[in-house]
């Protein structure tokens, strides 16, 4: 079974997220490593990294991940790509001095080049970040996306294009993203509908490469490609492909992460829904 969590805030410390963690009961967390609205990020000192591990080592939590800054476009233009790569050399850098395994990467977007230009470059750009990190086993994992504008991740095929660029480098993997899937089109709400999904998610990334999972339900409608993010059981998904996952063999022991809203009952509600659901 998945291991349940949450994406936690490190208000206070980078530390702080386990107690957070610990406090909700999580299995599993995500967190930024550093503030994710911006190009520049300060190294982290000896005592933040000793802080997060003497804390790792009581928590409840057995696995982390970490998201990248949201600023990150491998397929943008060249100085953008520049900027990127040595965003994303920083973040592997970062996740290896806290033992985190994984960082969540959007693909990025193509703008007005074709999708097959825009693949190219995310391809060229995500080896040279590898081979500039290769003291490092932290894998970068790309999030499926709900398809806005000129995103890249919407149509699981572009991930076979992808995997074909970079010989199927181990280090690169993904992050299933149930709302994303959902609003890019995919049918997820039966348990036909589920298999046919992670079929298609079985040929064109591979199961084995599926490292992480992101939950929340969506505000819109299958295909609306809207990232909109609501609640377990309270949008258009509804509860049926979570408890699907929940005891999904295939994704047992990776990180189910939630992303749902904070407000109302907030990680404690969903994350007991979870627990229902798993039960079942």
């Amino acid at each position: 079974m998945p291991l349940i969590g949450s994406h936690l805030s490190v208000a206070g410390g980078l530390h702080k997220a386990f107690e957070r963690g610990d406090f909700l009961g999580c299995e599993s967390m995500q967190i930024f490593t550093r503030n994710q609205r911006q190009w520049q990020s300060k190294p982290l000192s000896f005592q933040e990294i000793d802080n997060f591990y003497i804390a790792s080592k009581s928590s409840s939590v057995k696995t982390v991940v970490s998201h990248a800054s949201y600023l990150i476009n491998l397929a943008g233009s060249s100085d953008t790509r520049m900027r990127s790569e040595k965003a994303l050399i920083e973040e592997i850098e970062r996740c290896a001095q806290l033992n985190i395994s994984d960082t969540v990467l959007h693909p990025g977007f193509a703008g007005d080049e074709s999708k097959e230009e825009a693949i190219r470059k995310l391809s060229d750009s995500l080896i040279r970040v590898i081979n500039a990190t290769s003291a490092y086993k932290v894998r970068v994992l790309l999030e499926t996306m709900a398809g806005q504008g000129s995103v890249l991740g919407a149509d699981f095929s572009d991930f076979s294009s992808l995997l074909d660029a970079v010989d199927d480098n181990p280090r690169i993997g993904f992050c299933a993203d149930m709302c994303h899937i959902f609003a890019a089109g995919y049918e997820i709400r039966s348990a036909e509908g589920y298999e046919r999904t992670v079929s298609l998610m079985s040929k064109h990334m591979g199961l084995y490469n599926i490292h992480c999972w992101h939950l929340s339900d969506s505000k819109t409608e299958k295909g609306s490609n809207k990232d909109r993010h609501e609640h377990l059981g309270c949008g258009e998904i509804g509860l049926t492909p979570f408890s699907m996952l929940m005891g999904d063999e295939r994704f047992s022991n990776i990180p189910a992460i939630l992303e749902t809203p904070k407000d109302g009952g907030g990680d404690d509600e969903n994350l007991s829904i979870l627990r229902k659901l798993r039960g079942i």
